[in-house]
């Protein structure tokens, strides 16, 4: 998905426009479809990127060039999540507010922390003794 898609700047129109049309009492269901459209569209493209992955993967190892698997989420990774997380940050506090207020935009944003704290955790190293085991095993 690129930065400026020009097909979900379509999509945001229309739901701005049908929201102006249709008045406050639909907007929730408004927000919620575009939220299916974004959250779609990110699907199809970490979906397209992991095959694109995996074959990167399956080829190097089949020429025996695979590299070693690295040991947290690159740049890439932690900058995506974050701009995602910002960019679904917006619309969450806007119904937040709407719903519950000032308590509803606290609520939303301990989400929000809370998930890119989850995410930014993931990398670290553990603090147990257990370094030398696989994921797979207890």
């Amino acid at each position: 998905m690129e930065a400026r898609d020009p097909e979900l700047k379509k999509e945001l129109d229309a739901t701005l426009r049908a929201r102006k049309e249709l008045g406050e009492d639909y907007e929730s269901a408004l927000v919620e479809s575009f939220l299916e459209k974004v959250e779609q569209r990110l699907d199809s493209t970490v979906d397209r990127r992991v095959r694109r992955r995996l074959a990167e993967q399956r080829t190097a190892t089949a020429r025996g060039t695979a590299e070693p698997p690295r040991g947290g989420p690159g740049f890439g990774e932690r900058f995506g999540f974050g701009a995602v997380s910002l960019v679904l940050a917006v619309p969450l506090s806007a119904i937040g507010v709407a719903n519950e207020g000032l308590k509803g935009l606290v609520v939303a944003w301990l989400g929000i922390v809370g998930v890119n704290a989850v995410h930014a955790m993931r990398g670290l190293p553990r603090l147990r003794g257990d370094r030398g085991k696989s994921a797979w095993e207890d």
